[in-house]
């Protein structure tokens, strides 16, 4: 990965403080913290990968600004949001338009949908994207949003739907626990990058023993 020319130091900076100032009263698990981690992350990952770095930035810094499951399942807010911002500070569109297709195209969607758009750029985002949902702060993550949306913590009654579609995976209000097989354990396998996979394998395994000592708990097991 090129390095970020001097010239594109403001333009993250304006970001930023943008991001911050949008998402200052969002939900715990998709608030600044979170678009912080996948920057980062991004960042991490992009220094192995040939990609524009200022598309990586920009992208993993918006990709969540409008996110459409809090905008009634509206998927173009937040692609026409981050342009929006984004010519308001004279960013060329050649620019622009990678940004907004990393957004529009980021999320799980249930994970059966076909591909339909791929740049370098979406395959480092994405990755750092779902690493953030992996581990102890992916765990953290789902019972925060689970809470948010007042949905049981387990039932044992109701089995997780591995073969949901797109609208059904966005209107889904089952357990939290279910989320960990319907999306989370997934991920591992659905990275797109050495290092996204290299990342992701260890988060992969604690939430696995994670599971094992909730379901001992669940059931009352002393030992």
């Amino acid at each position: 990965m090129t390095t970020i020319q001097p010239a594109h130091t403001a333009i993250i900076d304006a970001t930023v403080r943008y991001v911050k100032q949008e998402l200052a009263e969002a939900e715990g698990g998709h608030d600044w913290w979170h678009i912080h981690r996948v920057w980062q992350s991004a960042r991490q990952i992009a220094r192995h990968e040939a990609v524009n770095p200022l598309v990586v930035e920009l992208g993993a810094l918006l990709h969540d600004i409008a996110d459409s499951k809090f905008h009634d399942g509206d998927e173009e807010i937040g692609p026409a949001k981050a342009a929006a911002f984004l010519r308001s500070l004279q960013v060329d569109e050649e620019i622009i338009l990678p940004v907004t297709q990393i957004i529009r195209y980021i999320s799980f969607k249930g994970g059966n949908e076909a591909r339909t758009y791929w740049s370098a750029e979406l395959a480092v985002v994405q990755d750092a994207d779902r690493l953030d949902a992996l581990g102890a702060v992916g765990i953290a993550r789902a019972f925060n949003y689970g809470g948010f949306r007042n949905r049981a913590l387990y039932d044992p009654a109701i089995a997780p739907d591995m073969h949901m579609t797109k609208e059904a995976y966005k209107t889904s209000a089952s357990p939290t626990i279910n989320h960990f097989y319907e999306k989370l354990l997934l991920l591992k396998d659905r990275m797109n990058t050495a290092t996204g996979k290299a990342l992701a394998e260890e988060r992969h395994v604690f939430m696995e023993r994670f599971l094992e000592q909730f379901y001992r708990e669940w059931n009352g097991q002393q030992d």
